[in-house]
């Protein structure tokens, strides 16, 4: 079997065990290396390429805010898995623009964070859109024009309207519900237009779709 390769980073000796006695006793994940701030994160996360990273947000040398987007465009194919006190807080919300996929917060059981670590593996998000949808409407500030996509003109009329629901935080059957389509089809919608858009997940689909002014905050 193979194991997916999970690295650790919280500046806080506590959490990191907590999260290593996590990671260690589950079969199919592999702990690759543990960092006490972000500038370790991204040295080990360069090096060893894991496919998920625990990133606390709040960190010394380097937040986690910067370790994430550098960590992302070191190593594309690695996931980061935003650690956080709490659920509204900026950095999450500036975590998730620069390619997180989602966040936990520090106070979740061992099982709340082995689904949200399985979720981000799949290439789902580790949270409800429709939550990444209140943290960028609060965080957003737009007092000028966004600039346009010219990627949203690869989407269809179909999926420009699939596309509109999922930025307001919709799953895949109030999708179908509200454009009288099979879920399946929803699926197959939302991987079009992740795909056309270079988008990871969910979670990124709702910033972009805000940062572009595809949608608009309040809208």
């Amino acid at each position: 079997m193979t194991r997916a390769r999970v690295l650790i980073c919280d500046d806080q000796e506590l959490m990191r065990s907590a999260l290593r006695m996590i990671v260690s006793s589950q079969p199919d994940l592999e702990l690759v290396g543990e960092a006490a701030d972000g500038a370790q994160a991204v040295r080990l996360a360069t090096e060893h390429r894991p496919d998920l990273v625990l990133m606390d947000v709040r960190m010394p040398v380097l937040d986690g805010v910067e370790a994430t987007r550098r960590v992302c465009e070191a190593s594309p194919g690695t996931r980061v898995l935003v650690i956080t006190t709490f659920d509204l807080d900026e950095h999450v919300e500036q975590a998730l623009r620069h390619g997180a996929s989602g966040f936990l917060l520090k106070d979740a059981t061992s099982e709340e964070m082995l689904v949200a670590i399985r979720a981000v593996l799949r290439g789902d998000a580790a949270m409800a859109p429709a939550v990444v949808r209140r943290l960028v409407e609060r965080h957003l500030a737009t007092p000028a024009a966004p600039p346009p996509d010219p990627r949203l003109e690869r989407l269809t009329d179909r999926e420009r309207e699939v596309f509109a629901l999922l930025a307001k935080g919709a799953a895949n059957a109030e999708i179908a519900a509200q454009l009288f389509l099979g879920e399946t089809t929803v699926k197959t919608h939302v991987s079009r237009v992740l795909s056309k858009l270079d988008l990871r997940d969910r979670v990124h689909a709702v910033v972009h779709a805000y940062e572009t002014g595809f949608v608009r905050p309040g809208g």
